[in-house]
């Protein structure tokens, strides 16, 4: 296109171009033509290849025409920082902020906010929706999270179809897909896919204080366009030798635990054992390719140009060891300016806590390691230590930070370097390999665009350690995406409400779990949609005075109907159909054969049906009293039983006696049936067809809209309406055949909530006539239930109903509601079992785990996955938080890291907000009160700050 006539067409794009001092990829420019197209669109790209500009046209696009844009992350890590860069663009007044805890000009323009918020909008239809036209979705391959990857699709499904989506992922390889699913429930969805990484990126290996490179060649991330990959790259024979050397000391049988593929050890924590790390203890000691220590490693990056890097370990406690052990090492990374601006950060991001919990965080300690030029980063860090080390690492002050997987979900704090320290990790159940998919999002961190030329990912030998299958690992760039999507409780009840069950139905087949599990289901159902909503225009238009068109227009297509039929039912070959109907036969099935030596009426001995490739040979006793074998020439028209005797089970053809006797049971048979010729002569229903077709015809006639003088063009607008009624009735038959999973899983749920009065059947006058399934109406429970966003939100409900939380302390309340939202780590160290504070707290735990119990019965009788157990491992620490107890002595009590007890409490008084509104709606005030004092006791602090 002329260039003078791309900036014609899109005017907002060049003049969002022209704000940036770089050019723009061709991926980036695509993406922001189809959005000014006013199309959806699915941007899927490298980590760091910077698909969020398509994210950022959106927002220009917005505020230059006029309308809201929601810029939705998956974390609050990065909903801040985006918040922080639009801030920057836009001005404060213009962007607004909404986490779970925080709430900042949220009827701005444009609103940065986590998934989660959005969701809660859309359910309780907030007025902020209003004026809503863009959405966009950060990280939006976070839907195959387990655990709260179903808020994506919630949100996708339940936007208005006004609103133009902009979907950012990580490359993955099933884009087109998940594209063709947008674009079924959204409208036109365009996709742009790059695999091109804006920075190469180089594999090593890091044995012993030296690097080698991974692959001999050129490595398959070290070129950008994808196109140009080989199929086969050779591993680096140097590696090769050291894993021939190594196995000269360390048993080759000890490279894996002991059984065909570990298979015989009960547990280990070496994955399958190709990445190392599975020899015992003796033979790794004996390797001469040991890893180095933490500060040797970093010695050898800082010498090979590597620094700054994020070395990935997953553990937090290890990340934390790890810096504690750079420390003992000695090593300094930082000049006396870095330090000055490092104290200045901490400074700016400290400031508002007090000494002593200054002192209780151990903050000395952690600016100790910043001005040494290293940190960790997880999720069990105090927030504000987690922004002064994303910070510090932006602005280069700090070289190295160890950090768990969590650093590559989206923040932005890139590295020239990223180190693997194992290739193996705890995944909840069981030690594993990474997948391809984890190696590249991990290493797509390496590569700072605009400021390195090239990115490394080093991989630390373990001993035992196959390169080939480090090199497979390096190579793969599969990284699927599935869905995690399942109904819940409060799902149910908030659909139902706004949409009414057989919308939510509706709704919950067009998941992309549902489209992945049938593809053809999700569009059959828009096509349904598409189709009642036009047939509801048809029959409006078709509206008569005289009376109901409706009612006149399916008598006529009816009698079109049975007419049809009759004319394809007498011009049908009937070969086929005659074929289906002798397969059928079972012995002691009394049947008229239509023709042939032996026409007349018969019994089956035998169905003579020999295998799927054969013609059935029935064997049958005449009336003639002789068994004869037939074949399919004496049946040239469908037959049809009229009635049965019994086989004997040892019955034998060729006894005499068994043939008189089976000819007697026949013939007395025979005397009881009604042998008129519509029973069993092909086309006999002719006339019964006739006569419900006069009937009909009667009925027409007699309606008075048959007197219309409009009739004819009325019929017309009918004639299309039921034409497109029995296309939908087909496709309905159609979908109803798949396995509608996702369905069924909500028809399950909602009949638990109706055994448990939260949902109620509407009047039977209320009911739509043509409804697979009953309609339901959500009771007082239920709209309490509808405010409560918790794994647990069931129980939680049924708690708030018997009044389980009511007439409750503060500090008790906050340790009872803890019980629902703890999870307990499996590397939490305590000292004592966890209990309840008191015996007032522990009394009202115990309602709930019998609420738990009878939950868990109900979920059992309808098939439904019990929910997880309650876990009273934060109770104390709840209530002594929230009973104004200082940090030092609540840490002290607890085996939390800092950063863990600080989210744990916001997500009760998240919690807390939630029972609060829900008991607004079931009419209990002082509970509301209680959870507003919970809400106010427990954000102090370093939980405020």
């Amino acid at each position: 296109m002329a260039l003078f006539r791309w900036k014609q067409r899109y005017p907002h794009t060049q003049a969002f171009m022209s704000e940036h001092s770089f050019t723009f990829d061709d991926f980036q420019r695509q993406a922001c033509e189809h959005i000014e197209d006013g199309h959806g669109v699915l941007v899927a790209a490298p980590t760091g290849a910077g698909k969020t500009i398509a994210g950022e046209f959106a927002v220009h696009l917005a505020t230059a025409t006029g309308k809201k844009a929601f810029y939705t992350t998956p974390i609050k890590a990065l909903s801040n920082q985006k918040y922080n860069d639009l801030v920057d663009r836009y001005g404060l007044e213009h962007v607004g902020l909404l986490t779970g805890d925080t709430s900042i000009n949220s009827e701005a323009p444009v609103v940065v906010m986590t998934t989660e918020v959005l969701r809660n909008m859309i359910y309780a239809q907030s007025p902020t929706l209003t004026g809503l036209g863009f959405v966009v979705m950060d990280e939006v391959h976070y839907l195959a999270d387990r655990f709260r990857g179903a808020v994506w699709e919630e949100v996708i499904i339940g936007l208005a179809d006004s609103v133009q989506l902009v979907a950012l992922s990580a490359t993955v390889s099933n884009a087109e897909e998940f594209g063709e699913w947008l674009s079924e429930v959204r409208g036109q969805v365009d996709l742009v896919v790059s695999e091109r990484r804006p920075v190469p990126l180089y594999q090593h290996v890091l044995v012993g204080r030296k690097i080698h490179d991974l692959f001999a060649g050129e490595a398959p991330t070290a070129t950008t366009d994808a196109s140009k990959v080989a199929a086969h790259h050779d591993v680096n024979p140097a590696l090769v030798q050291v894993a021939k050397q190594e196995a000269r000391t360390v048993r080759d049988d000890s490279r894996r635990p002991r059984g065909k593929r570990g298979r015989g050890k009960r547990a280990h924590g070496h994955g399958s054992g190709s990445y190392g790390g599975a020899a015992h203890r003796s033979h790794r000691e004996k390797s001469h390719f040991r890893p180095p220590s933490r500060g040797d490693m970093i010695r050898s990056l800082d010498r090979a140009d590597l620094l700054p890097a994020i070395v990935f370990i997953f553990s937090r406690q290890g990340c934390d060891a790890a810096v504690k052990q750079v420390l003992g090492s000695g090593v300094e990374l930082t000049d006396a300016a870095e330090r000055a601006a490092i104290i200045e950060i901490v400074d700016a991001h400290t400031s508002g806590l007090s000494p002593a919990d200054l002192a209780a965080l151990d903050a000395d300690t952690f600016t100790e390691a910043l001005l040494r030029g290293v940190a960790s980063h997880h999720a069990g860090m105090l927030p504000a230590f987690k922004e002064c080390v994303e910070e510090c690492f932006t602005k280069n002050l700090i070289k190295v930070v160890f950090a768990t997987e969590t650093l590559a979900l989206g923040i932005n704090m890139p590295a020239r370097s990223v180190v693997l320290e194992k290739l193996v990790k705890f995944n909840g159940d069981i030690h594993a390999d990474i997948t391809p998919g984890e190696y590249t999002q991990l290493t797509g961190r390496a590569g700072r665009r605009g400021i390195d030329t090239e990115g490394h990912a080093v991989v630390l030998w373990q001993p035992g350690l196959d390169p080939r299958a480090v090199a497979g690992l390096a190579s793969r760039r599969t990284y699927p995406l599935r869905s995690s999507f399942a109904p819940t409780y409060n799902m149910a009840v908030n659909l139902v409400g706004t949409v009414g069950r057989g919308r939510a139905r509706t709704l919950l087949e067009q998941s992309f779990a549902q489209y992945q599990s049938d593809r053809s289901v999700v569009g059959g159902v828009r096509t349904v949609e598409k189709n009642r909503r036009r047939i509801e225009e048809l029959l409006a238009k078709a509206a008569c005075e005289n009376g109901d068109f409706t009612e006149y227009a399916r008598l006529r297509s009816k009698i079109g109907e049975l007419e049809a039929d009759a004319a394809r039912a007498r011009k049908a070959d009937k070969r086929a159909e005659a074929l289906r109907s002798v397969i059928d036969l079972r012995p002691g099935d009394i049947i008229h054969v239509p023709t042939g030596r032996h026409q007349g009426w018969a019994v089956v001995i035998d169905t003579g049906v020999r295998g799927s490739r054969e013609e059935p040979h029935p064997q049958v006793l005449t009336g003639e009293r002789h068994v004869k074998r037939l074949t399919m020439n004496d049946f040239p028209t469908p037959v049809s039983p009229v009635g049965r005797v019994r086989i004997p089970k040892r019955f034998h053809p060729k006894d005499a006696h068994a043939r008189r006797s089976l000819f007697a049971a026949f013939q007395h048979r025979m005397e009881t049936i009604d042998l008129r010729p519509e029973r069993w002569r092909p086309g006999a229903m002719d006339e019964a067809v006739s006569a419900e077709i006069a009937d009909l015809r009667d009925q027409m006639r007699a309606h008075p809209c048959h007197a219309c003088p409009e009739r004819e063009t009325h019929a017309r607008w009918g004639e299309k309406a039921m034409a497109l009624e029995r296309e939908n009735e087909k496709l309905t038959a159609r979908m109803e055949r798949r396995t509608n999973t996702i369905a069924a899983s909500f028809d399950r749920i909602c009949l638990v909530l109706e055994s448990l009065g939260y949902l109620a059947p509407l009047d039977e006058t209320s009911q739509d006539e043509g409804a697979t399934a009953k309609e339901l109406t959500v009771t007082a429970p239920g709209r309490a239930l509808s405010r409560i966003y918790n794994e647990l939100d069931l129980v939680a409900a049924e708690a708030l109903r018997r009044g389980v939380f009511s007439g409750l302390t503060a500090p008790r309340l906050a340790a009872v509601l803890s019980t629902l939202v703890y999870e307990s780590r499996r590397t939490d160290s305590r000292q004592r079992p966890p209990r309840m504070p008191d015996a007032e707290s522990q009394a009202r735990y115990d309602q709930l785990r019998s609420i738990h119990r009878e939950v868990g019965l109900a979920e059992r009788d309808f098939r439904i996955d019990r929910g997880r157990d309650l876990d009273l491992g934060f109770a104390e620490a709840a209530h002594d938080w929230c009973g104004g107890r200082p940090l030092a002595a609540v840490l002290a009590d607890t085996a939390l890291s800092a950063g863990d007890f600080v989210r744990w409490v916001r997500q009760v008084i998240d919690f807390a907000d939630q029972i609060g509104k829900a008991a607004a709606l079931a009419e209990d005030p002082a509970l509301r009160r209680t959870c507003r004092e919970v809400s106010d006791t427990m954000r102090r602090g370093v939980v405020a700050f």
